[in-house]
């Protein structure tokens, strides 16, 4: 008897390990992925030319991008969309060499994209300077080729500049950062090129699958400890 009490609790322990260690790439997705992605790549026409351009967001003449790249990209688009002054995050590809990349293509490693997020925010509410504090506030800096549980090239940190002063800031930060804690800081600084939109089924996906494991394990604890971290920063109905 006492066996066997011993087994279950081993076994108890090991499903829950699985769950909190349960990397982004391995959580599961909506059975109709296949289906929504293609509904993402073709437009009215459906063209093959045209199927292969990335979806745009629109982004109106008074808001501003940003762009970053930073583990899982339901984290950090869930962690944007917190902070006031963002009207969206967007999930997509960025920083790497091959056109319209898919999720499944990006998990290999081999298109040199990482998962990212187009912040379209308003600049009169929130800067450019603050989204680089929230970006290395909401992360591990030290971490190289991933974010937690998601490691690999395509989780790895990026920030995107859009001209030489957005470069100047995140320049300025990052070596600030290094200093405060004595150690490299794994961020790429690049020139931002082009972004591609995820699949619709990524889109809000901490949102929408709040039951799903990674979220619960990984996703909402990095979102709470940014939000401890910068109280300022939120919403008022920041969930």
């Amino acid at each position: 008897m006492k066996n066997r009490i011993i087994l279950s609790a081993l076994l108890a322990a090991t499903i829950a390990l699985s769950l909190l260690f349960t990397g982004c790439a391995d959580a599961p997705k909506n059975t109709d992925s296949a289906q929504t992605t293609e509904a993402v790549a073709l437009n009215t026409t459906g063209t093959a030319e045209e199927a292969a351009m990335p979806a745009e967001t629109p982004v109106p003449q008074d808001r501003a991008t940003a762009y970053f790249a930073s583990g899982c990209f339901w984290c950090v688009e869930a962690v944007y969309e917190s902070v006031k002054g963002v009207d969206e995050a967007v999930s997509g590809y960025a920083g790497g060499h091959t056109k319209n990349p898919t999720y499944e293509e990006s998990n290999t490693g081999r298109t040199g994209h990482a998962e990212s997020v187009k912040v379209i925010y308003d600049p009169g509410v929130i800067s450019f300077s603050q989204l680089v504090d929230v970006y290395f506030g909401s992360q591990n800096p030290t971490q190289v080729n991933g974010q937690g549980p998601d490691q690999g090239s395509q989780y790895r940190s990026i920030i995107f500049y859009q001209n030489d002063a957005e470069k100047e800031i995140i320049e300025q930060k990052k070596a600030a950062l290094e200093k405060e804690l004595g150690e490299p800081v794994a961020a790429e600084i690049k020139p931002f090129e082009k972004f591609w939109i995820a699949e619709a089924y990524h889109q809000n996906y901490e949102v929408q699958h709040p039951e799903n494991p990674y979220i619960q394990n990984v996703s909402i604890p990095r979102i709470n400890r940014f939000k401890a971290k910068f109280p300022e920063l939120l919403k008022a109905n920041s969930h």
